[in-house]
């Protein structure tokens, strides 16, 4: 098989896989969660269900819904699943990775926000502008987060590819490098904020005072509904996987490798999903949600770690100048 060829399928096997096994870590974390509390809880296939489900009921949209109303939610998805589906996950080298950038990603998942935001209050009820309010609030403070994490990693590895950070951690020496804890650190409260996670959101909720992503999807239903929620699931695992190509990449096969090395691949990217779907849920069980007047606080410390990190790298770079 040519080169090109293979490169391409990779590329399409990594995008229906991560499209495939996004509902599964949502199943995962809720599960544990169960468990923690006691009870016996859904199945982990339980997602797959509740979108098969949505997919096959009838959409009821609002009297004052607009054609943007209606086209949002596949618009969100398609942001969504791109951006899911460039992040190296089973293998380097893929076709499509040249276009794996941090600063596209972040691009990518604020214009799906935004998509979401504005369908919100297309619909014209009170709570889905009191949702796309609070969620802009949310974004305003995590996306320079994560700017400042994507230069954190560009100043160590000299570039914002995906796949050369990847490439740059496995090649170097295993160390601790405190300005990437502290990246670390930063870009995983982003993630559960950029999720709408607890602390930050309660996704089980439907509390008016309380609500964030909730309240804008309020007024969706069938499935429009259900490529909002899938939509959801690939954000979830999209994090998760970028946070894995940044910091935790070993394992990853080269797209021309061998059935091994791909066999590899899968099974350390599988069993870096399934142990952070647990920690995640083991972290939601442990803590309680916040106020949404201390969110702002929680992310503002996303911000300090993220500018710590920084400026450390580029300190030490200074130092070994």
């Amino acid at each position: 098989m040519p080169a090109t060829l293979q490169s391409f399928v990779a590329q399409g096997a990594q995008m229906f896989f991560v499209l495939a096994i996004a509902p599964a870590v949502t199943g995962i974390t809720r599960k544990v969660k169960a468990r923690l509390m006691r009870r016996r809880g859904p199945s982990i296939f339980q997602p797959y269900r509740d979108l098969l489900k949505l997919v096959r009921k009838e959409s009821v949209l609002a009297p004052n819904a607009t054609w943007f109303f209606r086209s949002a939610p596949y618009m969100i998805f398609a942001f969504t699943w791109v951006a899911a589906a460039l992040v190296p996950t089973l293998a380097s080298g893929l076709m499509f990775n040249w276009a794996a950038d941090v600063v596209a990603l972040v691009a990518l998942i604020g214009a799906a926000r935004a998509l979401l935001a504005l369908a919100a209050m297309d619909a014209g009820t009170a709570f889905g502008g009191i949702g796309s309010s609070r969620e802009m609030m949310i974004a305003s403070l995590a996306e320079p987060a994560s700017l400042l994490v994507a230069l954190t990693i560009a100043f160590a590895a000299g570039t914002t590819r995906l796949p050369e950070v990847a490439q740059f951690l496995i090649t170097q020496p295993l160390e601790i490098r405190v300005s990437f804890a502290l990246a670390f650190v930063a870009l995983v409260i982003v993630a559960m904020a950029e999720n709408a996670r607890i602390p930050v959101d309660n996704p089980a909720t439907h509390l008016e005072l309380t609500m964030v992503h909730e309240a804008m999807v309020l007024e969706y239903s069938g499935r429009h509904l259900a490529m909002i929620e899938a939509a959801g699931h690939l954000k979830l695992t999209l994090y998760i996987s970028l946070i894995i190509c940044l910091f935790l990449p070993f394992g990853m096969a080269p797209f021309d490798g061998s059935a091994d090395a791909w066999a590899i691949g899968i099974g350390s990217y599988l069993a870096k999903l399934v142990l952070a779907a647990v920690a995640l849920g083991v972290w939601e069980v442990s803590i309680a949600k916040m106020r949404v007047f201390r969110v702002s606080e929680f992310l503002g410390g996303a911000f300090t770690f993220a500018f710590l990190a920084i400026l450390l790298e580029f300190l030490s770079r200074e130092v070994q100048r």
